[in-house]
């Protein structure tokens, strides 16, 4: 069968709001990077104006048009051996997103998917599509599913009060002020056209998504939000790191085994664990200075763009400041846990350090006969039942106790601001930290929010604020905040807003 007949035929085969998706995922915001071929154009055209004039138009003929082009794109492309294209991401792309919304083309070229995944160096495991799927746009399209037409027009009409984000954009105009989004897949495209927008003009990223939720927040729930769904819900769902399907995340395992008992024991627990929680394990015994920097270069290359989350264990012996390696020589802790979040694949992406390994020397020491002979550290504890269980002690209630707490448990210590930075403040309304604690805490009261999910919250909203100096220089900068956990369970902020109380009235 001809090949413009077969891709027509396919398009026809598919509904219109998985043809919006499909264009969605295909124009990713975030492409890998260094790749041949990803000149700095301008993608505007490409990524907005098909989703603008479907919308003004109630046609899908430009995206048909898109998708026709990526069809015969592919088609026509000839897999280089020892460079990666921006083609090369774009076919992944392209065939993870038919996959995932169950639309593959009967014609698609498999072993041209197999050699670019080659180029890129990939695993087996790596190979599941899900994998080149970008979990930060699953979170916005499960967004989508949970509004409804009504809810994504509001949204436009709250865009289009904002004068100096639209001014001078050509596509604004092209969809016009007054929307109808009910046609099947309307919705989608305009919603898409509005992420798509705020990402183009800095506004949104997979980490900063205030802006889209204060869109949303304008909406009414009445008659904006899917049944089961409420304005509340949506925006919470914006407020957590996309890792939306398998892999988890890549996890790094490095152990000194040497003069380290139960090492070994030690790696297949945390390997373990890292699988149950669906991560993409690699696993370094023994690291040496040299292994650390070959691991750091190996995280550089294009194909550890796809992971979403990024974790580390690094057991070993060491001190308060440094951490021994197998060689015997030692690296500074804290070299070690900056130089990673450095690594441009994992920008934007949780990364989790697990630090296994003595600060000191100093003990918390328990005295009493009835301590003596007691430790979960001994080996005549029964293993454990099935699963994960059977490598684990299994801890006893001989061996807990409730009543000696070291001092620094229950404590969660919040910084304004990062070492040897400033902490800035506002003439009239004094800290900026304060300020925007205070904002944020009195915003969740009643949501059931913890206090660390506000934390971090905090964090973002802080680190989006331009500050200026007071002095005569008016240096601009921005603010890191931080916070050290000692927590033993979440605290939430309570259910229930307690009115202000009366100075005036008498006391009871």
């Amino acid at each position: 069968m001809d090949e413009v007949i077969q891709v027509t035929q396919w398009l026809s085969s598919i509904t219109p709001r998985k043809k919006a998706k499909l264009f969605f995922f295909t124009t990713h915001a975030d492409a890998p990077s260094p790749m041949v071929g990803s000149n700095d154009v301008d993608t505007h055209e490409e990524t907005q104006l098909p989703l603008a004039t479907t919308v003004a138009l109630h046609n899908f003929k430009n995206i048909d048009e898109f998708l026709k082009k990526k069809v015969n794109t592919f088609s026509c492309y000839n897999v280089i051996e020892n460079e990666i294209t921006k083609t090369d991401y774009e076919y992944l792309r392209f065939y993870s997103a038919c996959k995932y919304l169950d639309v593959v083309q009967p014609f698609l070229d498999l072993e041209k998917i197999s050699a670019i995944q080659n180029k890129f160096e990939m695993t087996d495991e790596e190979r599941d599509y899900r994998l080149l799927l970008d979990s930060a746009d699953l979170v916005l399209e499960k967004v989508c599913d949970s509004l409804k037409p009504a809810g994504v027009s509001q949204m436009w009409t709250a865009l289009r009060k904002d004068r100096n984000l639209i001014r001078g954009v050509k596509t604004i105009d092209i969809i016009g002020f007054f929307v109808d989004p009910n046609p099947t897949g309307i919705k989608e495209c305009l919603f898409f056209f509005i992420v798509r927008f705020l990402q183009k003009a800095d506004k949104i990223n997979r980490v900063n998504t205030n802006r889209l939720g204060r869109l949303i927040a304008q909406c009414d729930e009445s008659s904006s939000c899917e049944e089961g769904k409420t304005i509340d819900f949506i925006i919470d769902s914006l407020r957590f790191y996309p890792t939306e399907l398998y892999p988890f995340g890549f996890c790094l395992i490095m152990c000194v085994i040497e003069g380290r008992d139960g090492a070994m024991q030690e790696i297949e627990k945390t390997m373990e664990i890292s699988r149950h929680l669906g991560m993409i394990t690699h696993t370094e015994k023994n690291p040496t200075k040299e292994t650390i920097e070959l691991v750091k270069r190996e995280l550089m290359k294009p194909k550890y763009q796809f992971y979403s989350s990024f974790t580390c264990w690094f057991m070993s012996h060491g001190d308060s400041n440094s951490m021994v390696l197998a060689d015997g020589e030692t690296i500074e802790r804290e070299w070690f846990l900056t130089s990673f979040p450095d690594i441009s694949t994992f920008q934007l992406k949780p990364k989790v350090f697990f630090m296994v390994s003595c600060r000191g020397a100093n003990k918390f020491s328990l005295k009493g006969d009835e301590f003596e002979g007691q430790s979960a550290t001994c080996d005549y504890y029964d293993i454990g039942s099935a699963l994960i269980r059977n490598r684990m002690l299994d801890i006893t209630d001989s061996v807990r106790d409730i009543s000696y707490v070291q001092p620094m448990m229950d404590t969660l210590v919040a910084y304004s601001t990062i070492l040897d930075h400033l902490s800035g403040r506002a003439n009239t309304h004094g800290s900026i930290y304060v300020d925007r604690a205070c904002v944020l805490l009195s915003e969740n009261i009643s949501r059931g929010r913890s206090l660390t999910e506000i934390l971090e919250h905090l964090s973002q909203d802080l680190h989006e604020i331009l500050q200026e100096t007071m002095d005569e220089d008016r240096i601009v900068y921005k603010q890191a905040c931080h916070y050290d956990s000692f927590f033993r369970k979440t605290l939430k902020l309570p259910y229930t807003r307690h009115p202000k109380e009366d100075v005036h009235s008498a006391p009871q």
